[in-house]
C-alpha cells in the first residue's frame, strides 16, 4: 500500500514538473517540447477527459448501491377509543421487519454493476485514444505550419539573393533595369508568402494548446517530427492487435457481459423476496362485569410476521425480455464493430503505404535533383548564360515542390497517427532519425 501511494506521488510530482517546464515563459535557449510529452500533458489535463474520468464515480456509486442489503423497516402502530367514546381502550405495537433477497440477487446485481464499471473504464480509454489522435493531428498541423514558415523565410532569402545579384549586374552594365524590378516584385511576393505562413502558425498552436488543456501557456515550441514508419507493417498482425487492444471493442464486450448478467438477474427476480419480522404490542381494554363494575385489563403480545408475494401474474416477463433484447443488441453491435475495425485498419494501412511512397519519391528522387537544378540556374544567371525569368521560374518550382514535400510528410505522419488510432496502441518506429 505504501509503495502504491509512493508511486502515485512520484508520478504526480513528475507530471507537475513537466507541466511547469512547458508552461514557463519561453526563452531563447528553451528546450522544445516533444510529441510524447505533449501527449502526456493532454491525457492528464484535457478538460473533457477529466470530466469523463469524474463520471466514473457514478459507476462506482452504482456498484456500492448494488452491494447494499435492503434496509430494515420499523413499524409503529397505535389506536385509541377516546374519539369513539371508549377512552380506556387503546392499542400500541412496535415491530421490525427485514426483506431478504432470494436467489442470490445481491451477487447478480454486483455482477451487473461491475460489468458497467468495466464498460465505463473502456469508454475512458477510448476517449483517450481519440484524444491522442487529435493531439497528434494538431501537433503535425503546427509542425506543418512552422515548416511552411521556415520555407517562406528560405524563399525570401533566395529572392533577396537574386535581387542583390541583379543590382550588382545592373551596376556592371550586364542587364537592364527590368531584371531588378522583376527581382523586387519577387521579393515582395516572398514577403507576402511569409506573412501568410505566419498567420497559420498561431491558430494551429492554439488548437494544440486547447487539446493539451494548458490555458496559461501563451507560446509553444515543439520538437521536429519523429520517425514515422511503423515497425509492424503486416495488415494481418495489425488487425490482430486492433481486435485485442481497441477499447471501443472492449467496451462492447463489457456491454455484452453486462447484458448476460442482467439476463441472469432478471431470471432470478422471478422469485419474490421474503419479508420477515417480529412485533411487540400492548392492548388495554375495559370490560363490564355487571353491577356497574368494570374490569380493566392489559395484554402484552409478541408476534411474528412472514410476507411472501405470490408470483401468479408477474414473473418479471418484461424484465427478462428487456435483458434478452439488450444482450442480443450488444452481440450484434460487437460483431459489426469488429468488422468495422478490420476495415478501418486495412484502409489506414493502405493510406500509410501510399503516403510513404509519395514521401520517399520526393525525398530520394525529386528534391535532390530540384536543388541541383536551382544551383545550376542561379550560377548560369550569374554568368549571364540565362535570363532572370528562368531563375524566377526555378525558384517558384523549388518552393512549390518543397511545399508539396512538406504536405507529403504531413500526410505520412497523419496516416501513422490514424493507423495507431485504428490499432489502439502506439506502434514501434524504425530507427532512422527525424525527417
Amino acid at each position: 500500500m505504501k509503495q502504491t501511494v509512493l508511486k502515485r506521488l512520484t508520478n504526480v510530482v513528475a507530471m507537475a514538473a513537466l507541466i511547469c517546464a512547458v508552461t514557463a515563459p519561453l526563452q531563447a535557449e528553451e528546450r522544445a517540447v516533444t510529441l510524447p510529452e505533449i501527449m502526456a500533458i493532454a491525457t492528464e489535463n484535457n478538460g473533457d477527459l477529466k470530466a469523463l474520468r469524474e463520471e466514473a464515480g457514478i459507476g462506482e456509486a452504482g456498484k456500492i448501491k448494488a452491494g447494499l442489503y435492503p434496509n430494515p423497516v420499523l413499524d409503529l402502530d397505535g389506536a385509541t377509543g377516546a374519539i369513539t367514546g371508549s377512552p380506556y381502550e387503546n392499542r400500541l405495537s412496535i415491530g421490525v421487519f427485514q426483506e431478504f433477497l432470494i436467489g442470490g440477487k445481491r451477487g447478480k446485481r454486483l455482477a451487473v454493476a461491475e460489468s458497467e464499471l468495466m464498460r465505463f473504464g473502456s469508454r475512458i480509454k477510448n476517449a483517450e485514444r481519440l484524444l491522442l489522435l487529435e493531439v497528434k493531428t494538431g501537433f503535425y498541423d503546427l509542425l506543418l505550419a512552422e515548416n511552411r514558415l521556415e520555407l517562406a523565410h528560405k524563399f525570401r532569402e533566395l529572392n533577396n539573393q537574386l535581387l542583390q545579384i541583379t543590382k550588382e549586374r545592373l551596376a556592371a552594365g550586364d542587364i537592364a533595369e527590368l531584371d531588378v524590378n522583376l527581382a523586387r516584385v519577387e521579393t515582395a511576393r516572398s514577403e507576402g508568402r511569409k506573412i501568410e505562413a505566419e498567420r497559420e502558425v498561431v491558430p494551429s498552436r492554439q488548437r494544440l494548446l486547447a487539446l493539451m488543456g494548458v490555458t496559461a501557456l501563451t507560446d509553444l515550441k515543439i520538437a521536429g517530427s519523429p520517425a514515422t514508419k511503423p515497425f509492424v507493417t503486416n495488415p494481418t498482425e495489425l488487425k490482430a492487435l486492433a481486435l485485442k487492444n481497441r477499447p471501443d471493442l472492449q467496451a462492447l464486450a463489457s456491454e455484452k457481459n453486462k447484458g448476460e448478467a442482467e439476463l441472469t438477474l432478471a431470471q432470478a427476480e422471478r422469485l419474490p423476496n421474503v419479508t420477515a419480522g417480529i412485533a411487540f404490542s400492548r392492548e388495554r381494554s375495559l370490560i363490564s362485569v355487571g353491577g356497574g363494575m368494570d374490569d380493566r385489563s392489559t395484554d402484552y403480545l409478541i408476534g411474528l410476521k412472514l410476507s411472501v408475494p405470490i408470483p401468479s401474474f408477474d414473473r418479471n416477463q418484461a424484465g427478462i425480455k428487456e435483458a434478452q433484447t439488450r444482450k442480443s443488441s450488444a452481440e450484434i453491435r460487437q460483431a459489426s464493430v469488429r468488422q468495422s475495425i478490420e476495415r478501418e485498419v486495412e484502409a489506414a494501412h493502405a493510406r500509410l503505404a501510399a503516403t510513404e511512397k509519395a514521401a520517399n519519391i520526393y525525398a530520394k528522387e525529386i528534391l535532390p535533383q530540384l536543388t541541383e537544378n536551382l544551383k545550376l540556374v542561379q550560377e548560369a544567371y550569374r554568368l549571364g548564360e540565362v535570363g532572370i525569368l528562368a531563375v524566377i521560374e526555378e525558384q517558384k518550382k523549388f518552393v512549390e515542390v518543397n511545399d508539396a514535400y512538406l504536405t507529403a510528410l504531413y500526410n505520412r505522419n497523419s496516416a501513422v497517427a490514424k493507423l495507431e488510432a485504428a490499432v489502439g496502441v502506439e506502434l514501434k518506429k524504425e530507427d532512422g532519425g527525424n525527417k
